[in-house]
Protein backbone atom coordinates (compact mmCIF):
# COMPACT_ATOMS: atom_id res chain seq x y z
CA UNK A 1 0.00 0.00 0.00
CA UNK A 2 0.96 3.65 -0.16
CA UNK A 3 0.31 7.00 1.46
CA UNK A 4 0.90 10.19 -0.51
CA UNK A 5 -0.43 13.72 -0.02
CA UNK A 6 -0.35 16.72 -2.34
CA UNK A 7 -1.38 20.03 -0.79
CA UNK A 8 -2.18 23.43 -2.29
CA UNK A 9 -1.07 26.40 -0.18
CA UNK A 10 -1.17 30.13 -0.81
CA UNK A 11 2.61 29.90 -0.83
CA UNK A 12 2.74 27.10 -3.39
CA UNK A 13 2.61 23.29 -3.33
CA UNK A 14 3.88 20.66 -0.93
CA UNK A 15 4.16 16.92 -1.57
CA UNK A 16 4.92 13.98 0.71
CA UNK A 17 5.04 10.26 -0.09
CA UNK A 18 6.12 7.09 1.65
CA UNK A 19 8.29 4.49 -0.09
CA UNK A 20 6.95 1.10 1.01
CA UNK A 21 5.53 -1.42 -1.43
CA UNK A 22 4.42 -4.92 -0.55
CA UNK A 23 2.94 -8.03 -2.07
CA UNK A 24 2.37 -9.74 1.24
CA UNK A 25 4.18 -9.67 4.56
CA UNK A 26 7.14 -11.62 3.16
CA UNK A 27 7.65 -9.41 0.09
CA UNK A 28 8.26 -5.82 1.21
CA UNK A 29 10.41 -3.37 -0.74
CA UNK A 30 11.28 0.32 -0.95
CA UNK A 31 10.46 2.23 -4.14
CA UNK A 32 10.31 5.93 -4.91
CA UNK A 33 6.79 7.22 -5.59
CA UNK A 34 7.51 10.91 -6.27
CA UNK A 35 8.87 12.06 -9.63
CA UNK A 36 9.61 15.53 -11.04
CA UNK A 37 10.21 17.00 -14.49
CA UNK A 38 11.15 20.60 -15.09
CA UNK A 39 12.28 23.28 -17.48
CA UNK A 40 13.94 25.64 -14.98
CA UNK A 41 12.42 29.09 -15.17
CA UNK A 42 9.42 27.84 -17.19
CA UNK A 43 7.72 24.87 -15.51
CA UNK A 44 7.92 22.29 -12.72
CA UNK A 45 5.73 19.17 -12.73
CA UNK A 46 5.63 16.61 -9.91
CA UNK A 47 3.64 13.39 -9.72
CA UNK A 48 3.08 10.87 -6.93
CA UNK A 49 1.84 7.36 -7.56
CA UNK A 50 -0.25 4.79 -5.71
CA UNK A 51 -1.39 1.38 -6.90
CA UNK A 52 0.10 -1.45 -8.93
CA UNK A 53 3.87 -0.98 -9.05
CA UNK A 54 4.27 -2.31 -12.61
CA UNK A 55 1.61 0.14 -13.80
CA UNK A 56 3.12 3.16 -12.05
CA UNK A 57 6.66 2.32 -13.17
CA UNK A 58 5.44 1.94 -16.77
CA UNK A 59 3.67 5.30 -16.52
CA UNK A 60 6.76 7.11 -15.25
CA UNK A 61 8.96 5.47 -17.90
CA UNK A 62 6.60 6.41 -20.75
CA UNK A 63 6.26 10.00 -19.54
CA UNK A 64 10.04 10.30 -19.19
CA UNK A 65 10.75 8.78 -22.60
CA UNK A 66 8.36 11.20 -24.28
CA UNK A 67 10.20 14.17 -22.82
CA UNK A 68 13.28 13.00 -24.75
CA UNK A 69 11.54 11.96 -27.99
CA UNK A 70 11.22 14.08 -31.17
CA UNK A 71 8.46 16.68 -30.97
CA UNK A 72 6.44 15.01 -33.75
CA UNK A 73 5.83 11.99 -31.51
CA UNK A 74 3.13 11.74 -28.83
CA UNK A 75 2.81 14.89 -26.69
CA UNK A 76 5.19 15.40 -23.77
CA UNK A 77 4.31 16.93 -20.42
CA UNK A 78 7.21 19.34 -20.99
CA UNK A 79 5.51 20.63 -24.15
CA UNK A 80 1.92 20.91 -22.85
CA UNK A 81 0.69 24.53 -22.75
CA UNK A 82 -1.11 24.19 -19.39
CA UNK A 83 -1.28 22.01 -16.29
CA UNK A 84 -4.76 20.98 -17.41
CA UNK A 85 -3.22 19.55 -20.58
CA UNK A 86 -0.51 17.87 -18.48
CA UNK A 87 -3.26 16.14 -16.48
CA UNK A 88 -4.94 15.13 -19.75
CA UNK A 89 -1.73 13.60 -21.11
CA UNK A 90 -1.03 11.68 -17.89
CA UNK A 91 -4.65 10.51 -17.61
CA UNK A 92 -4.68 9.26 -21.20
CA UNK A 93 -1.32 7.53 -20.76
CA UNK A 94 -2.41 5.84 -17.53
CA UNK A 95 -5.61 4.58 -19.15
CA UNK A 96 -3.68 3.18 -22.12
CA UNK A 97 -1.19 1.36 -19.88
CA UNK A 98 -3.93 -0.21 -17.74
CA UNK A 99 -5.86 -1.25 -20.86
CA UNK A 100 -2.80 -2.80 -22.50
CA UNK A 101 -1.80 -4.71 -19.36
CA UNK A 102 -5.34 -5.96 -18.93
CA UNK A 103 -5.50 -7.18 -22.54
CA UNK A 104 -2.19 -9.01 -22.26
CA UNK A 105 -2.51 -10.44 -18.77
CA UNK A 106 -5.14 -11.06 -16.12
CA UNK A 107 -8.71 -10.05 -16.80
CA UNK A 108 -9.37 -8.22 -13.53
CA UNK A 109 -8.67 -4.60 -14.45
CA UNK A 110 -8.42 -3.59 -10.78
CA UNK A 111 -5.21 -5.67 -10.58
CA UNK A 112 -3.45 -3.02 -12.66
CA UNK A 113 -5.08 0.10 -11.23
CA UNK A 114 -3.17 3.19 -10.14
CA UNK A 115 -4.03 6.64 -8.87
CA UNK A 116 -1.87 9.69 -9.52
CA UNK A 117 -1.42 13.10 -7.89
CA UNK A 118 -0.12 15.79 -10.27
CA UNK A 119 1.05 19.21 -9.15
CA UNK A 120 3.07 22.00 -10.63
CA UNK A 121 3.13 25.31 -12.43
CA UNK A 122 3.67 26.46 -16.01
CA UNK A 123 4.71 30.04 -16.62
CA UNK A 124 1.70 32.27 -17.23
CA UNK A 125 -0.63 30.44 -14.86
CA UNK A 126 -1.00 29.67 -11.15
CA UNK A 127 0.19 26.48 -9.41
CA UNK A 128 -2.37 23.70 -9.86
CA UNK A 129 -3.00 20.30 -8.29
CA UNK A 130 -4.88 17.34 -9.81
CA UNK A 131 -5.98 13.84 -8.81
CA UNK A 132 -6.06 11.32 -11.67
CA UNK A 133 -8.16 8.15 -11.40
CA UNK A 134 -7.35 4.78 -13.05
CA UNK A 135 -9.97 5.49 -15.73
CA UNK A 136 -7.90 8.50 -16.83
CA UNK A 137 -10.37 11.16 -15.69
CA UNK A 138 -9.32 13.68 -13.06
CA UNK A 139 -10.38 16.43 -10.67
CA UNK A 140 -8.60 19.63 -9.64
CA UNK A 141 -7.90 20.96 -6.15
CA UNK A 142 -9.81 24.07 -5.11
CA UNK A 143 -10.43 26.20 -2.03
CA UNK A 144 -13.06 23.67 -0.95
CA UNK A 145 -10.79 20.67 -1.64
CA UNK A 146 -7.22 21.99 -1.27
CA UNK A 147 -5.37 18.69 -0.81
CA UNK A 148 -5.44 15.14 -2.15
CA UNK A 149 -4.38 12.03 -0.21
CA UNK A 150 -4.06 8.69 -2.02
CA UNK A 151 -3.41 5.15 -0.85
CA UNK A 152 -3.95 4.37 2.84
CA UNK A 153 -5.78 7.60 3.70
CA UNK A 154 -8.11 6.76 6.59
CA UNK A 155 -5.61 7.34 9.42
CA UNK A 156 -3.87 10.50 8.24
CA UNK A 157 -6.59 12.42 6.39
CA UNK A 158 -8.63 13.37 9.51
CA UNK A 159 -5.56 15.08 10.99
CA UNK A 160 -5.09 17.23 7.88
CA UNK A 161 -8.80 18.07 7.77
CA UNK A 162 -8.66 19.46 11.31
CA UNK A 163 -5.45 21.50 11.02
CA UNK A 164 -5.00 22.58 7.38
CA UNK A 165 -4.76 26.32 6.72
CA UNK A 166 -4.00 27.73 3.23
CA UNK A 167 -1.82 30.43 4.85
CA UNK A 168 0.53 27.83 6.34
CA UNK A 169 4.25 28.20 5.74
CA UNK A 170 6.12 25.25 4.24
CA UNK A 171 7.54 24.56 7.70
CA UNK A 172 4.07 24.39 9.27
CA UNK A 173 2.70 22.27 6.44
CA UNK A 174 5.62 19.87 6.75
CA UNK A 175 4.91 19.50 10.46
CA UNK A 176 1.24 18.76 9.72
CA UNK A 177 2.10 16.17 7.07
CA UNK A 178 4.63 14.49 9.35
CA UNK A 179 1.97 14.09 12.04
CA UNK A 180 -0.38 12.68 9.41
CA UNK A 181 2.24 10.24 8.13
CA UNK A 182 3.34 9.21 11.62
CA UNK A 183 -0.25 8.37 12.56
CA UNK A 184 -0.64 6.32 9.36
CA UNK A 185 2.66 4.48 9.84
CA UNK A 186 1.77 3.55 13.41
CA UNK A 187 -1.63 2.19 12.33
CA UNK A 188 -0.71 0.39 9.12
CA UNK A 189 2.32 -1.79 8.38
CA UNK A 190 1.93 -1.23 4.62
CA UNK A 191 3.12 2.41 4.97
CA UNK A 192 6.61 3.21 6.22
CA UNK A 193 9.67 5.44 6.06
CA UNK A 194 11.71 6.71 4.31
CA UNK A 195 9.40 9.59 3.40
CA UNK A 196 10.04 11.89 0.45
CA UNK A 197 9.25 15.59 0.89
CA UNK A 198 9.14 18.30 -1.74
CA UNK A 199 8.08 21.96 -1.58
CA UNK A 200 7.46 24.22 -4.55
CA UNK A 201 7.19 27.99 -4.05
CA UNK A 202 4.78 29.67 -6.46
CA UNK A 203 6.40 31.44 -9.43
CA UNK A 204 9.88 30.08 -8.64
CA UNK A 205 9.79 27.45 -11.43
CA UNK A 206 12.35 25.43 -9.52
CA UNK A 207 11.97 22.90 -6.71
CA UNK A 208 12.30 24.95 -3.52
CA UNK A 209 13.03 22.21 -0.97
CA UNK A 210 13.58 18.47 -1.37
CA UNK A 211 14.43 15.94 1.34
CA UNK A 212 14.24 12.24 2.14
CA UNK A 213 13.36 11.57 5.78
CA UNK A 214 14.67 8.37 7.38
CA UNK A 215 13.72 6.50 10.55
CA UNK A 216 16.51 8.13 12.55
CA UNK A 217 15.65 11.71 11.52
CA UNK A 218 15.73 13.82 14.70
CA UNK A 219 12.82 16.05 13.72
CA UNK A 220 10.61 13.13 12.71
CA UNK A 221 11.35 11.37 16.01
CA UNK A 222 10.47 14.51 17.97
CA UNK A 223 7.20 14.87 16.05
CA UNK A 224 6.32 11.22 16.63
CA UNK A 225 6.92 11.31 20.39
CA UNK A 226 5.60 14.85 20.84
CA UNK A 227 2.33 14.13 19.03
CA UNK A 228 1.73 11.06 21.19
CA UNK A 229 2.35 13.05 24.37
CA UNK A 230 0.14 15.91 23.17
CA UNK A 231 -2.74 13.53 22.41
CA UNK A 232 -2.50 11.97 25.87
CA UNK A 233 -2.47 15.40 27.51
CA UNK A 234 -5.45 16.60 25.47
CA UNK A 235 -7.36 13.40 26.29
CA UNK A 236 -6.76 13.85 30.01
CA UNK A 237 -8.10 17.42 29.83
CA UNK A 238 -11.44 16.32 28.36
CA UNK A 239 -14.32 15.91 30.82
CA UNK A 240 -14.99 12.32 31.82
CA UNK A 241 -18.19 10.65 30.67
CA UNK A 242 -20.84 10.30 33.38
CA UNK A 243 -23.34 7.44 33.61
Amino acid sequence: MTYCVGMLLNKGLIFMSDTRTNAGVDNISTFKKMFTWSNPGERVITIMTAGNLATTQALVSVLDERTKAPKDRKPSILQAPSMFQVANIIGDTLREIIRDQKDEGQQASSTFNATIIIGGQIKGSEPRLFLVYPEGNFIEASKETPFFPIGETKYGKPIILRAYDPDMSFEQATKLLMVSFDSTIKANLSVDLPIDLQCYEANSFNVTHEKRIYKDDDYYLSISSGWGDALKAAFEELEDFKF
